[in-house]
């Protein structure tokens, strides 16, 4: 037989409140922009090697702004269903918001 046991956090019943009146859209938003932050990261490394100079190249002032350009690249992957992240951290951010139905027993009351 096995001596381990299951803390009480595990058993209890939990209620989907979100508590502070966060609603599933805040949720799924929160998620969407923690994907793009994700994704820019990913990206940025495909243009660190990348000369800006040339006929077409605008020298300092492209390698100032390339940083809103992969931003607003990564934001538009993650609106077109992204890679699934953000999926995944709606899901996990909305698990951490539910609330218990009753308050946990303690030794004393049991």
């Amino acid at each position: 037989m096995s001596d381990l046991v299951a803390p009480p956090a595990l058993t209890r019943p939990v209620a989907t409140v979100l508590p502070g009146g966060g609603s599933r859209e805040q949720v799924r938003r929160t998620a969407e922009e923690f994907e793009a932050t994700f994704l820019a990261q990913m990206l940025q490394p495909m243009f660190a090697g990348l000369e800006t100079n040339g006929p077409f190249g605008g020298g300092h002032a492209e390698s100032t702004w390339r940083g809103f350009l992969i931003d607003a690249m990564a934001r538009q992957i993650a609106g077109g269903g992204g890679i699934g992240l953000a999926d995944q951290v709606q899901r996990e951010l909305l698990s951490l918001q539910t609330v218990p139905v009753a308050p946990p027993a303690t030794e004393e009351s049991a």
